[in-house]
């Protein structure tokens, strides 16, 4: 009776290792043919659409200095271009009065 017990044993412990086996080269091919898809549709997948980055946005210049400006009307008056009451009308417009 022991012969008999140590057989089946046996025979449950190498069908165990033998179903282990095949699971693990299921798996195994399962990883592969995984691995497989991805790279094939990496291989196929279009590039990826970039955009161009936007043009920097430059700065606002500063607000124009009010004794700059009539200063060049003053330039502008002196050389004849403006009449006084251009003159006057205009500084009278920088100002803001």
């Amino acid at each position: 009776m022991g012969m008999r017990r140590r057989t089946r044993r046996r025979a449950l412990v190498a069908g165990a290792a033998v179903a282990h086996h095949r699971s693990n080269m299921a798996a195994e091919q399962q990883q592969a043919g995984y691995e497989q898809g991805v790279a094939d549709a990496q291989a196929t997948a279009p590039a990826p659409q970039y955009q161009a980055p936007a043009a920097p946005v430059a700065p606002a210049p500063p607000p124009p200095d009010p004794y700059d400006q009539i200063e060049h009307l003053a330039q502008l008056h002196a050389s004849g271009a403006l009449t006084d009451q251009e003159f006057a009308d205009a500084k009278a417009k920088i100002l803001g009065s």
